[in-house]
């Protein structure tokens, strides 16, 4: 079966598709510009599927690198036999591949090849070939030496060799791997020399679970604790039934004689060699796993973070809460550009009070945006007595500050704003959250952003590679004003390089803005491969050529034109041409000479040039009272936004500092096994209170269905 096939046959797609994305992906597409503006030739695969299948052909190509390399070392040896190299062709992983490999790998100093050394090796194939009655202790005795000194040293040098041979064996090694999987609960216990006052790991103090059914945040949660020497982890399954197979199997001829010899030697093996390995094997296959579920868990939410709705045409005052230095404020206009920076303290109320005078006397605010970290509550509470003894009504939201002190202390923040203090950068990237997420949140690494669980216990190589895979995704979905554009957005762009993307800053700066997307081929470093494959996601508004406005490829601009024109639409009249909606898209492709991918993208792109996906989902909440734990009571109905989803549920925030959890067994009337499934991060959702711990500021929520 060829790589092709094997792939498709895995990702339930035709070789076709397959090939063909490989194609692509090998001549220099990125995988934005193949899932957007290549479509008919895919079959209309989307960027994770188009993911899946890099993904899945670099794992096969490891894979078969590694085959390749075990059959040449096997045959240096003078041992490949037709056999052994059929097994490891049809190997299906790595793991599968380095068992095969196991009997034949160098071995660093064991007590098996301390015992071959000294000439035992015949005598352990004499013990497992005996087919008669056989005098293990006599025919021991033929192989003292000055190196083997007794009777006893020779045969427990012969166990040592029949233990490894155990250990060695392929089917063995599988067979053991997947009873203890099958069979097996991780067990975990508290170490009595636990430092652990705030019981941050009480729930595995003394837990036990089945392998099979052992979630992934219960993983990296175990494995955390066992890091910090609270708990000691352990496997439990009836391992006399192992060593009773794998005795059984090693004594193949039934020998009573040999029987003692072979079964104190197999459980020597199992003991110190197999049982170590396989369960090492295991927990970092759990491991793996769950770090892959957790990354997935993470990416999921960035993406849906990253597509909340900008709001246009509102001015921000952003602040930045905290005690001893006070809250930082500032006042952003409609185009995100600063007015003003200030600062309040929470406990100087007029003081405070005054300053707000000013700031809202000088400036017409339509919003308040507080950051959720330390003194948020407080900071809430001064601006909602504030507006009330002003008779003032401006609604206010609180939003997450994860990243924002990474971001101010950043080169980039510094660049932008040499002038100010890190936390009056952050007061300004709170404002600016607001207006437009993606803009801003692009200037952070992704996985500051603070949507994971475990970030810091992964694969972190993996994590950077997934993250980075969704932001490009989302900010070439959305596309960008290569006018107004920053450096920071301009990378993730298909094609670009940071280098790419700073030099079409400098471009802007030097000659002032793109008047159409041919000149954007001047700006240094950007050849023809990648004008191809960022000019679709790079739009100009107010331009020269309105379709440039659009998501629309240069390359489609003559049928676009052609569309236009037999319909009698002009360039100006882009964006008012809601009638071509109503026509037939394949009569369109075959009356064109195109496909329906493309003429819908025409189409959509002729109708609604200034359409931006992120529309469609809920915007941040906004209030106008403030909200406590303290008054809030179970049965009480209201509002949330999802704040951040997990394996076992997501957390809501509630318009106080503190966010509700909906388990995944509140979510519906049937067993959900995956909360995303019913809810996604940034939704507007309608939850009613079940539980209030108010001293541990804990609030279980259930979610209502509208």
């Amino acid at each position: 079966m060829n790589l092709i096939t094997i792939i498709s046959k895995e990702l339930n797609l035709n070789e076709k598709q397959v090939e063909t994305v490989l194609s692509l992906l090998n001549e220099g597409a990125t995988i934005p510009f193949i899932a957007r503006y290549r479509k008919e030739i895919t079959g209309g695969l989307d960027e994770n599927q188009i993911k899946d299948i890099e993904t899945y052909h670099a794992k096969q190509k490891t894979l078969e690198e590694r085959r390749e390399a075990v059959l040449r070392l096997i045959e240096e040896k003078g041992m490949l036999t037709d056999k052994i190299k059929e097994q490891i062709l049809k190997a299906k992983t790595l793991k599968d591949v380095e068992d095969i490999y196991l009997p034949f790998k160098e071995k660093k100093k064991t007590k098996a090849t301390e015992a071959i050394a000294k000439g035992l090796e015949p005598l352990a194939k004499m013990i497992l070939a005996a087919q008669q009655q056989m005098d293990v202790e006599r025919r021991a005795q033929e192989f003292i030496n000055d190196k083997v000194l007794t009777t006893e040293e020779a045969i427990q040098g012969a166990q040592f060799i029949i233990a490894e041979y155990a250990s060695d064996r392929t089917y063995f090694r599988k067979w053991v791997r997947s009873f203890i999987w099958q069979n097996a609960k991780l067990k975990t216990k508290l170490k009595k020399s636990a430092e652990d006052e705030k019981e941050v790991y009480k729930t595995y103090y003394e837990f036990e679970k089945d392998l099979r059914w052992i979630a992934n945040y219960q993983v990296l949660a175990i494995n955390r604790a066992e890091k910090a020497k609270v708990i000691s982890v352990s496997f439990d399954y009836a391992q006399k039934q192992v060593t009773d197979f794998l005795i059984k199997n090693m004594n193949r001829y039934n020998n009573d004689s040999t029987l003692p010899y072979i079964e104190a030697a197999v459980k020597d093996g199992f003991k110190r060699l197999i049982k170590p390995s396989i369960e090492r094997e295991i927990r970092s296959d759990l491991t793996e796993k769950a770090g892959a579920g957790a990354i997935d868990i993470f990416a999921t939410n960035l993406e849906q973070l990253l597509l909340t709705p900008a709001i246009k045409g509102k001015t921000v005052l952003g602040i930045d809460p905290g005690f001893r230095t006070g809250c930082k404020t500032a006042v952003i206009d409609q185009t995100g550009a600063p007015k003003t920076i200030g600062v309040i303290y929470v406990f100087k109320e007029r003081d405070a009070y005054a300053t707000l005078d000013d700031t809202f006397k000088n400036f017409n605010i339509d919003v308040i945006v507080i950051g959720n970290g330390t003194a948020s509550r407080e900071t809430m509470e001064l601006i909602a007595n504030y507006q009330k003894s002003r008779g003032m009504k401006i609604p206010f939201t609180i939003i997450s500050e994860a990243g924002a002190s990474v971001y101010s202390a950043s080169k980039i923040a510094q660049k932008e704003f040499p002038k100010l203090q890190v936390e009056q950068r952050s007061a300004i990237s709170i404002a600016r959250r607001y207006q437009d997420a993606l803009n801003e949140l692009v200037k952070i690494e992704p996985k500051a952003i603070g949507v994971g669980q475990y970030q810091h216990d992964v694969n972190q190589k993996q994590l950077d590679a997934q993250l980075g895979f969704v932001v490009e995704k989302i900010v070439n979905r959305v596309g960008v004003d290569i006018n107004t554009a920053s450096a920071e957005v301009l990378r993730y762009i298909s094609g670009l390089s940071a280098k790419v993307a700073n030099n079409i800053i400098d471009h802007r700066v030097e000659n002032g803005v793109f008047k159409d997307r041919k000149e954007i081929k001047k700006v240094k470093g950007l050849g023809a491969k990648t004008y191809e494959q960022a000019i679709g996601f790079l739009r100009i508004v107010d331009g020269v050529n309105q379709l440039d406005s659009t998501s629309i490829h240069p390359e489609s601009y003559k049928i676009a034109k052609a569309i236009m024109k037999d319909n009698k639409i002009s360039l100006d009249e882009i964006g008012k041409a809601n009638e071509l909606q109503k026509l037939d898209v394949q009569e369109l492709a075959t009356k064109y000479e195109s496909d329906k991918y493309t003429i819908e993208d025409i189409v959509a792109g002729i109708s609604s040039p200034q359409r931006d996906i992120r529309d469609s989902y809920d915007a941040p909440m906004l209030k106008t009272e403030i909200l406590s734990i303290d008054n809030m009571a179970v049965g009480q109905v209201m509002e949330g936004r999802v704040q951040n989803i997990t394996e076992f549920g997501a957390f809501v925030d509630l318009g106080i500092k503190t966010a509700g959890l909906i388990h995944k067994s509140n979510m519906g009337k049937g067993f959900v096994s995956n909360p995303m499934d019913v809810v996604s991060v940034g939704q507007i959702v309608e939850v009613e209170i079940i539980s209030l711990e108010k001293e541990r500021k804990r609030i279980g929520l259930k979610l209502l269905t509208k």
